[in-house]
């Protein structure tokens, strides 16, 4: 019987398809690397936004896997962005993906200041417009399309014509429960 010193320890990788990129964590085993969550900063390759994803490691036949759970933008970006003479608005409501439930909060800056009676308005128009993109798309999809800024750009264009935004972004996306494939239904 092998004590915890003894345990040999080894870097194995993990594909993440998200990323289109091989990681390398240190672990056991693969089954002692199953179920552990992996927190990655997106900020080089997404030129300076700083965003995080968070993947669960998955055992599937052998070989490990990244499903990603949360996608969040740093704090810091955001008090970055923000300055004096403007307003923001931001939300928080659950949608329904195709194959799931997540969670989703828009994070929105004004040019200036604006009435409340806009800012509801732009929140209102945003929650419409992602609860019908989300509900469209399957989850992977939803975090490809965050990172690649495809859902921003587009919500950043329908809400212009509310109010013109100095910038539109999703704060977090994170899934709460993945349903199966065979059982997902198409509401």
């Amino acid at each position: 019987m092998a004590t915890k010193g003894n345990i040999k320890k080894a870097f194995y990788d993990v594909n993440v398809p998200l990323i289109s990129s091989r990681i390398s964590i240190y672990g056991e085993s693969i089954e002692a690397l199953d179920g552990r969550i992996v927190t990655l900063d997106m900020t080089r390759s997404l030129r300076g936004k700083s965003l995080e994803i968070k993947f669960r490691v998955k055992n599937e036949n052998g070989k490990l896997a990244g499903q990603p759970e949360l996608i969040n933008l740093a704090g810091s970006f955001v008090r970055r962005m923000m300055r004096g003479g403007i307003d923001y608005a931001e939300d928080s409501f659950e949608v329904q993906c195709k194959d799931g439930k997540a969670v989703i909060k828009p994070f929105m800056i004004t040019r200036q200041r604006v009435s409340r009676s806009v800012l509801k308005h732009l929140r209102n128009e945003a929650r419409k417009f992602l609860e019908g993109f989300c509900r469209a798309r399957s989850v992977i999809e939803i975090f490809s399309d965050i990172t690649s800024n495809k859902i921003q750009k587009e919500l950043s264009y329908k809400l212009k014509k509310i109010y013109p935004l100095a910038l539109c972004e999703i704060r977090m996306f994170r899934v709460l429960k993945e349903e199966k494939k065979q059982g997902a239904s198409l509401q």
